[in-house]
């Protein structure tokens, strides 16, 4: 059977991505979380590892499955319940399982928010969203009227089986200085790195009610367009790569959460 061996190409995504370098959540467990027999033929890639997920590359015909969010966001658990329903499906199946989190978002290539923020028409000219000692987001200048803004990310994230909604914000407002973060990018962090550089709109995927009171008062705007949405550029920009690089073909497999 033709294909390449799973540790060939997860040298290339482990250098490509540096999974040993970028720091993350202990949950993360970059790079190969599940390995197979191989080699792998075809990938699958999704923003998440479920049973969905993993029953969609299966019926696609991959055995390879990439995902930003891996196996473990739940921690240490037992094999048991749907948790070993996903486990058996890929051991059953044969289908090896790599996951990118942070090495993902904080790449200028593949990176979640790089690729939202052209998506949407705007160009990133700086780093966001500090996490040790990497940014997760980008940020940049524009002129643009805020709820122009909004409905641009309105029409990506039905794309996706989401949808977007803002904060408090005033007819007519215009964003000047905006941040992007991907996923839950609204905590307390982002918001006051927003605050101390001066952004007006913080753009990301979802965040706590308490995050839309603050971001009025701090004369903010947050613009929640999924954490779904917009976490499905990056690995799919990734998955394309992989498979061009390795002469294989690829499939997406969508999953929205709803969120």
């Amino acid at each position: 059977m033709n294909g390449v061996q799973l540790r060939d190409v997860a040298g290339e995504l482990d250098t490509l991505l540096r999974t040993h370098e970028v720091p993350d959540y202990p949950p993360a467990l970059n790079g190969v979380q599940v390995e197979h027999r191989g080699p792998v033929t075809k990938i699958a890639a999704a923003v998440d590892c479920s049973t969905r997920t993993i029953r969609g590359a299966i019926d696609a015909g991959a055995n390879l499955l990439l995902v930003h969010h891996g196996l473990f966001w739940g921690g240490l658990q037992p094999l048991t319940g749907s948790f070993y329903s996903r486990v058996r499906l890929l051991l059953d199946h044969d289908v090896a399982l790599y996951s990118a989190h942070l090495p993902l978002d904080t790449h200028e290539r593949f990176g979640n928010s790089h690729l939202l923020a052209r998506e949407i028409g705007l160009e990133p000219s700086a780093s966001f969203a500090r996490y040790e000692t990497i940014h997760c987001g980008v940020r940049g200048k524009c002129d643009v009227l805020t709820a122009e803004l909004l409905e641009r990310l309105r029409g990506f994230a039905r794309t996706h089986g989401g949808d977007a909604l803002a904060s408090a914000m005033d007819a007519g407002r215009r964003t000047r200085s905006w941040a992007i973060c991907s996923g839950a990018g609204a905590g307390k962090e982002t918001i006051r790195e927003a605050t101390d550089l001066g952004v007006d709109t913080l753009i990301t995927g979802e965040g706590p009610h308490w995050s839309a009171v603050d971001a009025e008062e701090r004369g903010i705007v947050i613009i929640y367009a999924g954490h779904y949405a917009t976490e499905t550029l990056g690995v799919r920009a990734l998955a394309e790569y992989a498979a061009e690089h390795f002469a294989l073909s690829w499939t997406w497999v969508p999953a929205p959460t709803g969120l």
